[in-house]
């Protein structure tokens, strides 16, 4: 059994595969004007554009399974997308024009809300703000929650085991999943829609597929876990001297509030800066910027347990013991908001000001304010006068380690040397036995550099599980694994 991830080397016959999916599927699931093409085709940062002969938007499972068996026929690689807001570019067509790009964005059909059973079955496509107001308007909550929940959709998150702000108290995407239903790469449909807590009968096989980017099999419906409903949120702005002082508030504010602590954000002065200069709609709550700022969520489940008194309370402690040096909780959901708009704008907001060259890393949560010193010296050293834009999920030990260009620099000049800055980096991210994707994915961004952070034993047993549910390489080829 071969054990190599490839794409076949002959041309397909893309005219053929058009007349016989227009023949199974009808005209109006298939997408060939080249303007219409282009959403498709274009990621949001603009790093990659794709070319595909044309894109396939099947109506149902059924019509997915259809498409993969034909393209099976034809010996066509396959490119699934779903909302088209990843970050590693795992979700575009190569610029060869020869991998068929299929869309989840008609699988969008919410099937069943089950508050006793705090369950919810949806199809792939999905918007990710959709799941959460059904859930919402059944008294539940689907926790996972990121700046691009109005556009992102459930398939990709599944396939990329997003994270998110919440992480800290509910987990990545992985832990929302109860069961999923996968077309495999023969067009053959395997339901595992299981709304079970408990099952061992054998290999938990939806979670190969979530986290493989659709290099496995695509993703068509899901079954996803509920929690309960917080009655009430409070948010709180602290600033605090450095991350090691923010490492120690987070711990003070758990013994005080425990599990209640729903999110924990670090973000540096400059970030704060950055969005006041360029987000709408902002404004500064502090009177001076701190030089670093966390944003801290307390979530009350039971109507009898405010956490405005506690939190305020924890806060008080850690500003007489010198851990933080200003503390602001909102004091109406409209502040609270606002707080929030700082944090989720971040990521938008560094076009602004040139070229931004990005990590999304993870390191053991105590070892963070010693990657962040050492990882910024690192980048200082590789590209001199870049500004670092360190921000996102101290809780969990994941940050979104980016850089923007230094002023006046030419952008061009600076993001060619990603690969450098890159380097640099991930060389801090290994001595503190981290991980170079943290939540993103590795698309194909980072193909190249697993080989580099993975061991060959494991990338053996991740090439056969390739070969075994994949065996003409025909899945996402050349993203997780590189092409051999």
């Amino acid at each position: 059994m071969s054990i190599t991830s490839h794409i076949p080397t002959d041309k397909p016959d893309f005219d053929a595969l058009r007349k016989a999916l227009s023949a199974e599927l009808g005209d109006s699931a298939l997408v060939t004007d080249r303007d219409a093409m282009q959403p498709y085709l274009t990621e949001w940062r603009h790093l990659y554009h794709g070319a595909t002969p044309f894109v396939v938007r099947p109506a149902d499972t059924e019509g997915v399974a259809t498409a993969l068996r034909l393209a099976a026929k034809f010996g066509v690689a396959i490119v699934p997308q779903s909302g088209n807001t990843g970050l590693v570019g795992g979700q575009m067509p190569s610029e060869s024009g020869e991998e068929l790009l299929i869309s989840t964005d008609r699988l969008t059909k919410i099937e069943t809300v089950d508050p006793a059973g705090n369950t919810l079955l949806c199809g792939a496509g999905t918007i990710l703000a959709d799941v959460q107001s059904a859930a919402e308007e059944a008294g539940r909550l689907f926790p996972l929650s990121l700046a691009s929940e109005g556009s992102a959709r459930i398939g990709g998150l599944i396939s990329t085991n997003a994270g998110g702000t919440g992480v800290l108290a509910y987990g990545n995407m992985r832990d929302q999943v109860l069961g999923l239903e996968v077309v495999l790469a023969d067009g053959r449909v395997w339901n595992g829609l299981r709304a079970l807590r408990k099952d061992n009968t054998g290999y938990d096989l939806k979670h190969l597929f979530i986290g493989a980017e659709g290099t496995l099999g695509l993703v068509t419906r899901a079954m996803l876990k509920l929690r309960p409903l917080p009655t009430a949120r409070d948010v709180a702005m602290v600033g605090v001297a450095d991350p090691a002082a923010a490492l120690t508030l987070l711990g003070m504010v758990q013994s005080t509030l425990g599990e209640a602590i729903t999110a924990f954000e670090l973000i540096p002065k400059f970030g704060i800066e950055m969005v006041l200069r360029h987000g709408a709609g902002t404004r500064n709550p502090f009177e001076t910027i701190p030089e670093w700022v966390v944003l801290i969520e307390a979530s009350t489940f039971s109507p009898d347990r405010p956490m405005r008194e506690p939190l305020e309370t924890a806060l008080m402690a850690a500003y007489e013991a010198g851990v933080a040096n200003d503390a602001l909780v909102a004091q109406s959901i409209a502040e609270a908001a606002d707080f929030w708009r700082l944090r989720e704008l971040l990521s938008e907001v560094q076009s602004f000001e040139g070229g931004s060259i990005k990590h999304d890393v993870s390191v053991p949560i105590h070892a963070l304010p010693a990657f962040l010193a050492e990882g910024t010296a690192a980048a200082l050293e590789a590209i001199p006068g870049c500004r670092p834009v360190p921000f996102g999920h101290l809780g969990d030990g994941n940050i979104h380690f980016n850089f923007t260009q230094p002023e006046g620099a030419d952008k061009d000049a600076f993001l060619a040397q990603w690969d450098k800055l890159n380097t640099a980096v991930h060389a801090v991210v290994a001595k503190h036995h981290g991980s170079i994707a943290a939540e993103h994915g590795v698309g194909r961004l980072k193909a190249k550099l697993v080989p580099t952070v993975r061991s060959p034993l494991e990338l053996e047993m991740m090439r056969k599980i390739k070969s075994a549910l994949d065996p003409d390489g025909r899945m996402n080829p050349g993203r997780i694994l590189p092409l051999e």
